[in-house]
């Protein structure tokens, strides 16, 4: 939605109206946000043992948090700018995790080159199943994406089995070590996915402001008329589908270094795929925290409901396995359909509605 100021406000240059921070304090917010998060995993050194525990939960989730929007941010992309569906995330995040680890365990590479590489090499592998997308779309093109779940976790069990590990699709990741420091603790590595997290942030918000974010958007609202403007929709949506990928193997090789093994058991099927949409859809399409409210409120709510699922599994034992197994895709089924109903547009436009009546208070409806 368009942004609602009071009446006086008003851009005064092209690189005003094209700032992402408009006033000074913004800067300093976020100046202020990104110190706060900074200093999370270093709190332990000050807190009491009662409460390391909950310290290393959070730190643990954070990083969790981090890379699961990158992997969204990618989605976002596709899905949300570009309009083409895509079921295979979760897949090529799994080819992004195999890329950064044979890299970092045979070539020797550190971390800050791996990322980068299995961003390439997996977006490279991703333009495979975009060739697709120039004869079909909709759900046509989701039959075409999901093939990717099928096919990549079948080629890391049976394929080249010295480097993928063979049957079992599991490798041991080593971890980084940059300058003499080894990020071998999670309370560690959550600097670098953090570190990953800003740069891609500051790349997904740039492309929609381009050229090339502005032929996503035209081909989602309308191809035919995108393409009748010069448009070249095969083009463009294979460069989607590319960054989409690039995103999905960055957050892939991140998450197989923090679990110190890559592997087809690892929260990489088809189900991981279809959270993924589902987080974008409660996030917001198509907008800039969109991913990182899909992610956020997703996460912390399978939480809750995996503790809501322990719970009762003491109240009722003779049903504990199934209380315990069962509470995660209720929660989700059951709020992904509240926000369809009640939310269609995310939490992000609901948040965009409530700076909105903050701006014009106090002749906010």
């Amino acid at each position: 939605m368009a942004a609602v100021r009071p009446a006086g406000d008003f851009d005064r240059s092209y690189e005003q109206d094209m700032g992402v921070m408009r006033k000074p304090w913004h800067a300093w917010l976020t100046l202020v946000a990104i110190l706060v998060v900074v200093a999370i995993p270093l709190a332990n050194n000050f807190l009491p043992a009662s409460a390391l525990s909950t310290h290393a939960y959070i730190v643990s989730t954070a990083n969790q948090i981090a890379y699961t929007i990158i992997a969204l941010q990618g989605l976002n992309i596709l899905t949300g700018l570009t309009g083409q569906i895509s079921l295979g995330q979760a897949a090529f995040m799994l080819v992004g995790g195999y890329v950064s680890g044979l890299a970092m365990t045979y070539w020797g590479f550190p971390i800050f080159v791996t990322v980068p590489l299995a961003g390439l090499g997996t977006g490279l592998f991703g333009l495979l199943f975009g060739l697709p997308s120039l004869r079909v779309k909709g759900f046509y093109l989701a039959m075409a994406t999901l093939a990717a779940q099928f096919i990549i976790p079948w080629m890391s069990r049976n394929l080249w089995d010295d480097y993928l590990g063979g049957t079992s699709g599991f490798i041991e990741v080593p971890s980084p070590v940059l300058l003499g420091y080894e990020f071998s603790e999670v309370s560690r590595f959550f600097y670098i996915s953090f570190a990953f997290l800003l740069l891609t942030t500051l790349i997904s918000i740039n492309i929609k402001r381009t050229r090339l974010g502005r032929a996503f958007i035209s081909i989602r609202d309308n191809d035919l008329a995108a393409e009748l403007l010069g448009v070249n929709l095969f083009g463009y949506k294979l460069r989607a589908f590319f960054l989409a990928a690039a995103f999905a193997g960055m957050a892939g090789a991140l998450k197989a270094h923090t679990q110190r093994g890559i592997g087809t058991e690892f929260g990489y099927a088809l189900d991981e795929s279809i959270i993924f949409l589902g987080m974008l859809v409660i996030g917001g399409l198509g907008t800039n925290l969109g991913p990182y409210f899909g992610a956020i409120f997703v996460i912390l709510l399978e939480d809750v409901a995996l503790s809501m699922g322990a719970y009762f599994a003491g109240v009722f034992p003779e049903q504990a396995a199934a209380l315990e197994t069962s509470f995660r895709p209720i929660f989700f089924g059951v709020m992904l359909m509240l926000f369809l109903i009640f939310e269609p547009r995310g939490v992000a436009h609901r948040w965009e509605l409530i700076k909105a009546a903050w701006r014009i208070r106090p002749f906010a409806r």
